[in-house]
Parts: structure tokens; sequence; C-alpha cells
């Protein structure tokens, strides 16, 4: 019986060691964390705004091109209603 006691308060011991390990505070790795998230997320958004900046310079590009055809597409007319005309 004393052998089952003893058994007993070695159990009881340990859960209650385990118990109070699991309460310890992390609150310098939550930390950690919340700073890592953060880096995170502004690095995201960096990107995203270069990756946009990016899109709108292509964009330009693109519509100074479309322009461009355009004015070189009004001189062709003009140069072929010219040549109808004589």
């Amino acid at each position: 019986m004393e052998t089952d006691m003893k058994k007993f308060a070695l159990t009881a011991v340990a859960v209650l060691g385990l118990g109070l390990a699991a309460c310890q505070d992390n609150a310098p790795d939550n930390n950690v964390s919340t700073e890592n998230t953060i880096e995170t997320e502004a690095a995201a958004d960096t990107n995203a705004a270069i990756t946009g900046t990016e899109n709108l310079g292509a964009a330009a590009d693109n519509a100074l091109d479309a322009a461009g055809n355009a004015v070189e597409n009004a001189g062709d007319a003009i140069e072929n209603a010219a040549d109808n005309a004589a």
C-alpha cells in the first residue's frame, strides 16, 4: 500500500510540474513573433507598391507607344490623301 501511495504522489508531482511548466511566460517569444509578422507584412506591402509602380510605368510606355502609332497613322493617312489628290 505504501508503494502505491508513493507512485500516486510521484505521479501527482509530475502532473503538477507539467502544469506549471505549461504556464510559463511566453511574452518574449510572442513579441519576436509579432515583430516578424510586422516585418513580413511590411515587405509584402513594399513589394506590392513596387510592382504597382512598375505596372504603371509599363502602362505609360504602352500609352505613349499607342499615341505615337496614332500620330504616325494620321501622317500616313495625310500622305496617302495627298498622293491620291495628285
